[in-house]
């Protein structure tokens, strides 16, 4: 009878005899170790045990941790779990009787369940993950990250022999301060732009900061402050520690690196309502980008400041001049963002990028120009808390022009033989343009008098002269001669090209288009040099049609005036006009 009671206590076969009565057995047990694969019995059926007593895992790893009966069934009533080291390991529960345990570190950490008063644990040993020759860099930043990491990054490395993954969790115009809102919300909200290995770019929507550091073993995580408070300190100050703690409890990886991108002054022409942060004045501007960039590693332990700001001020000391925006604070989507990707790569690959080989020909960079732009890099690497004078381009070697000049108005993209304007304000320029062959010529162009704004409804499928592709043909900037739109009046907007040879005579044709209309939207062009000559174009729905002021003489200091505005028989009530593109060949 004593053999048949302990074999029942112990979850083995039990006799009863036919008239015993129903026994109310209560069982109490000491803690158990699972280690020494000892099993927990308890009131409510056999035997409890942990299935992973150990679990070897690598960083970033995860594995699930069931709890099971010794008959085979789960066990499902409540249970508590922790882990003895959350940098180390971190646990979440994933059904009713089971764990998901992630390693975070390289260490080993305990962890441990509680149940009807009984304890039972697990041991799991996270293992560094081996080195595979690939550098992981994720941005937490905005459009200006977007400008320096997302075009030129990953071929400039490549070029270098290196193996890169790189990612930008983006929201335009984020300041730390949201980035700081979003992580501890753990909002999706970002658009996870990500350039695996293989160069392939994917953008997932919905994505968040947590999901994004768990993607990969990141060897570099940056922050960037938001352009026009980027030298406002306390703004800093105010927000960057604790996102940095955020993220550094959940990186896995224990050899990531923490990277400041140091922004960029603006354009001195910059139209940015944040400009009046620093008086509307470049300089000053600079000079508290560079304050605020110099003392950021007194907040967090950054380990690498990436000088993108000290990069463009050194390229303003040449021949570009201040032309390295789009918009007078993005970068121009050519010379602008190379010369930041250059930046990035010697920052973080401690090698130089001078006489780095890749060539973007599809982005019309010369040869001289990939010099010039790995040279400035170079030098705010080595100074980059300070502007260096790039004395050696001062001057530019170009020519006057011999071959057909092609602008895209309203640039989305880069397209090879186009020159881009992305700006439809005064002021915004092209400071040498192109012939269709990527010639530089002394030929440049400026607005002098603003579209309204930019048109994205060009018909996209055409067949002109121009020989246009669709991201061509389907922008455009307008303006509304005859009535208010956006709250403003464009009567006319003036485009001028300068440093043309007064002794020479021009063509310039124009296309414009606007889809989805049945108006004809007449727009007209005056062309005015020494001499002056008007041409009209429909540019409602228009494929087929360029309109052409030809046999144009530039005036004595090589100027040639371009107005653009509604044609006397514009039929819509606001006057709407539209620039697409143009051409400019000798005659």
């Amino acid at each position: 009878m004593k053999e048949n009671m302990e074999n029942f206590f112990f979850g083995r076969k039990s006799l009863f005899s036919s008239f015993a009565g129903i026994f109310l057995l209560l069982l109490s047990f000491s803690t158990v170790q699972l280690q020494s694969c000892q099993k927990d019995k308890t009131t409510q059926g056999a035997p409890v045990y942990v299935d992973k007593p150990v679990v070897e895992i690598m960083m970033g790893e995860t594995k699930v941790i069931n709890l099971d009966r010794e008959d085979g069934t789960k066990y499902v009533q409540k249970f508590e779990y922790s882990t003895s080291d959350p940098n180390i390991v971190r646990v979440t529960q994933n059904t009713a009787h089971s764990v998901v345990v992630t390693g975070v570190r390289k260490g080993t950490a305990t962890i441990n369940f509680s149940f009807e008063g009984r304890e039972l644990s697990a041991t799991v040993n996270v293992a560094e993950l081996p080195p595979d020759n690939i550098t992981r860099i994720l941005a937490i930043g905005n459009s200006f990250s977007e400008d320096a990491l997302e075009t030129y990054l990953y071929p400039i490395a490549r070029a270098a022999g290196d193996s890169v993954i790189i990612a930008n969790l983006y929201i335009g115009g984020s300041a730390l301060e949201e980035h700081l809102t979003n992580a501890k919300g753990n909002q999706a909200v970002y658009s996870y732009r990500k350039i695996g290995k293989d160069g392939t770019k994917t953008t997932t929507a919905n994505y968040s900061i947590e999901q994004a550091i768990a993607d990969e073993r990141w060897d570099f995580i940056s922050f960037q402050q938001v352009s026009q408070l980027s030298g406002m300190f306390n703004t800093i100050e105010a927000s960057l520690p604790e996102l940095y703690d955020y993220v550094k409890e959940r990186v896995f990886y224990s050899n990531t690196k923490y990277v400041w991108h140091q922004t960029w002054a603006y354009a001195q022409n910059s139209n940015h309502s944040g400009f009046a942060n620093y008086g509307n004045n470049q300089s000053n501007m600079y000079s508290a980008i560079m304050d605020a960039s110099n003392r950021v590693s007194q907040l967090v332990p950054i380990d690498v400041v990436v000088p993108a700001g000290s990069a463009i001020q050194n390229g303003r000391t040449t021949f570009w001049g201040d032309n390295f925006c789009r918009d007078g604070y993005h970068l121009d989507l050519n010379i602008g963002r190379y010369l930041a990707a250059c930046t990035w790569y010697e920052a973080l690959f401690g090698k130089s990028v001078v006489g780095n080989t890749y060539d973007p020909k599809l982005f019309m960079l010369s040869a001289g120009e990939r010099e010039m732009a790995q040279k400035i890099a170079h030098a705010a690497v080595a100074k980059p808390f300070q502007i260096t004078d790039m004395t050696e381009f001062k001057t530019i070697n170009a020519a006057d022009q011999l071959n057909p000049i092609f602008v895209d108005i309203n640039q989305q993209q880069s397209v090879d033989g186009w020159n881009g304007l992305t700006s439809a304000l005064a002021g915004a320029t092209i400071p040498f343009l192109r012939d269709k062959d990527g010639n530089i010529t002394k030929a440049s162009l400026t607005v002098v008098e603003r579209f309204n704004n930019s048109n994205l409804d060009g018909v996209q499928n055409t067949s002109t002269e121009f020989d246009m592709p669709a991201s061509v043909a389907r922008s455009s900037y307008y303006g509304n001669s005859k009535a208010a739109f956006l709250d403003i009046l464009v009567k006319q907007s003036v485009i001028k090209i300068s440093n043309l040879n007064p002794a020479k005579t021009y063509n310039f044709c124009y296309y414009g288009s606007r889809g989805g209309t049945a108006e004809g939207r007449q727009t007209k062009f005056i062309t005015k040099g020494q001499n002056e000559v008007v041409s009209y174009l429909l540019t409602g729905n228009n494929s087929t049609k360029i309109a052409c002021s030809n046999g144009v003489k530039p005036d004595a200091n090589g100027d040639v005036s371009i107005t653009i505005t509604a044609g006397e028989s514009n039929d819509n009530s606001t006057g709407f006009y539209y620039l697409t593109a143009m051409r400019i060949t000798l005659q």
